[in-house]
């Protein structure tokens, strides 16, 4: 027998119903009782951008580029200086930028007390176990030839004094720079950071391996005459790059080169001119 509801009791049970859905409704996400497609965001200082696995988390500490600085200004001996410019303008060399840095790094502080008044001459001088430091006018010309930017990454074989390294400076922050003889080596570094030069990476070492670790350069100077390149520092020259070498045989003319490495990592060489620099020196492969 079916059975009839009275109109005043369906819409209690309607009322009813409707207070039970609400109820679910409001209170079902705290309780569990309704399922979402999306999970709520955790607070937003939890959030941290992810590194790819291979990334490292910084670059070696040797190897980092330098902070901007602005290189140190001296005014000694300065009319002394722009005399070796105009010296160096007489060779045919007319880059301002360059001009403008050989006649603000002083030289005299880079050259042996008893050679400090011959410090701007036309010429190389001494600097004790059997090195020299190079006539003005190499110095530039070779930096100029390495074509620096203020980002470029640039390697020097053979610190000598510290003068190149501190030329090179006053073009970019990222100088590195060995040195085979132990104490020419340790006296550069001092000199370097005692006269503000605070950038540069000097260390002891045999050139002839580069820098070490897997660090490529956009420019190597290279102060020391080879009887070839050395491979390792083909290798560390970065597609793009270039490096300036005197090759040659030793105690005799060699000839100054410019080695351009391409985009596709092939090399391209050209013959500059003749000259005359102390032997490249090999030694042990370990270094300080």
């Amino acid at each position: 027998m079916a059975r009839v509801w009275k109109p005043e009791t369906c819409l209690a049970l309607l009322v009813a119903a409707l207070a039970v859905i609400a109820a679910v409704w409001i209170l079902g996400p705290r309780f569990g009782l309704l399922a979402s497609d999306e999970s709520s965001p955790g607070p937003a200082d939890e959030w941290a951008p992810t590194r790819p696995a291979s990334a490292p988390a910084s670059a070696p500490a040797d190897t980092r580029p330098a902070e901007k600085w602005s290189p140190p200004k001296f005014t000694a001996r300065q009319r002394e200086r722009d005399a070796m410019v105009r010296t160096i303008r007489s060779y045919g060399l007319d880059d301002k930028g360059v001009l403008d840095v050989m006649a603000a790094v002083p030289r005299h502080e880079f050259v042996p007390g008893r050679l400090a008044g011959s410090a701007y001459d036309d010429g190389p001088l001494p600097i004790g176990y059997g090195q020299t430091i190079s006539q003005p006018y190499i110095v530039a010309e070779m930096t100029r030839l390495l074509n620096l930017k203020s980002d470029s990454r640039v390697l020097e074989i053979g610190t000598g004094s510290g003068y190149q390294a501190a030329v090179l400076t006053h073009f970019t922050p990222n100088v590195y720079t060995i040195e085979i003889i132990k104490p020419l080596a340790e006296s550069a570094a001092e000199r370097l950071k005692r006269l503000g030069y605070t950038v540069v990476k000097a260390r002891h070492g045999d050139g002839y391996y580069g820098w070490p670790g897997d660090v490529q350069f956009d420019a190597i100077i290279v102060t020391a005459a080879a009887g070839q390149i050395p491979p390792p520092l083909i290798e560390q020259l970065a597609p793009g790059g270039r490096m300036v070498i005197p090759v040659g045989r030793a105690y005799a003319t060699q000839s100054l080169m410019l080695i351009e490495k391409l985009a596709d990592g092939t090399l391209r060489s050209k013959r500059l001119m003749p000259v005359r620099f102390v032997p490249f020196v090999r030694g042990s492969r370990s270094s300080d």
